[in-house]
């Protein structure tokens, strides 16, 4: 792990770093010691710096003591073009746009980029949980949309993972990875989503095998879950990761 920059702002320190090929950023408080560590997954189209994922990292160190570490995924953010998944990307547009269903290629696409994502996650884990102010503490994962397609089989391989905050994916790409997700899960749905079909989501949060999982519904298309979320996620992983 090489850190390339590092800034403070209001108690939060960011440092970017690049593991490898893979280029990321951590967010801790700044102090030293032991604590917990959330991974977070961006979306689509997004890259480790998005908005969303920026505001929930500071939430998460300036209100539970959190580490938060993100990276951009393959094609996304500072990583570079991959020709196979532009093709890929190119092709499904075509499909859609002479009628074919959305939902199937995306789960299709997921499934391929996550065979690549969950080892270099695990990487990352290693790395961030070596540093003195991270350490061995215990891990959350948050992700929805693409975050949700490439967690869910993350979790799934992922012993070091307590708890996990996902949503706005389906059935078809995920299923089979979370019939062996066994931790406590906060599921977001938006009902009147218009990627995802609101029966794949439901599908999905059925296929968990986690005795302890909630479904949080809400009205709205794909990118409008509710802010108060955020409050709820909050008090889910201080409850599951001290």
């Amino acid at each position: 792990m090489r850190f390339t920059s590092q800034t403070s702002s209001d108690g939060v320190s960011e440092q970017l770093f690049t593991l490898g090929d893979i280029p990321g950023v951590l967010w801790t408080p700044e102090l030293t010691g032991t604590r917990p560590l959330i991974l977070m997954g961006h979306g689509g189209g997004e890259h480790k710096k998005a908005p969303g994922i920026v505001a929930r990292a500071r939430r998460f160190v300036t209100e539970c003591g959190f580490a938060v570490a993100a990276v951009d995924v393959p094609a996304h953010g500072d990583r570079p073009k991959d020709e196979e998944y532009d093709r890929i990307a190119t092709e499904n547009q075509a499909r859609v746009d002479a009628g074919a269903e959305l939902a199937p290629l995306i789960a299709d696409f997921q499934a391929l980029v996550a065979r690549q994502t969950v080892p270099e996650w695990r990487a990352v884990l290693d790395a961030v949980q070596e540093l003195e102010h991270v350490g061995a503490g215990p891990v959350g994962y948050w992700g929805v949309c693409l975050g949700c397609g490439l967690g869910v089989p993350f979790v799934a391989a992922e012993p070091r993972v307590r708890a996990a905050v996902l949503g706005l994916g389906g059935a078809l790409a995920s299923a089979e990875a979370a019939a062996r997700v066994t931790v406590p899960v906060e599921f977001l749905v938006q009902w009147d989503d218009e990627r995802v079909p609101r029966a794949q989501s439901l599908a999905l949060f059925d296929a968990l095998a986690s005795a302890e999982k909630t479904l949080h519904a809400n009205p709205g298309r794909h990118a409008e879950i509710p802010e108060f979320e955020l409050d709820s996620t909050l008090r889910f992983f201080a409850r599951h990761l001290g």
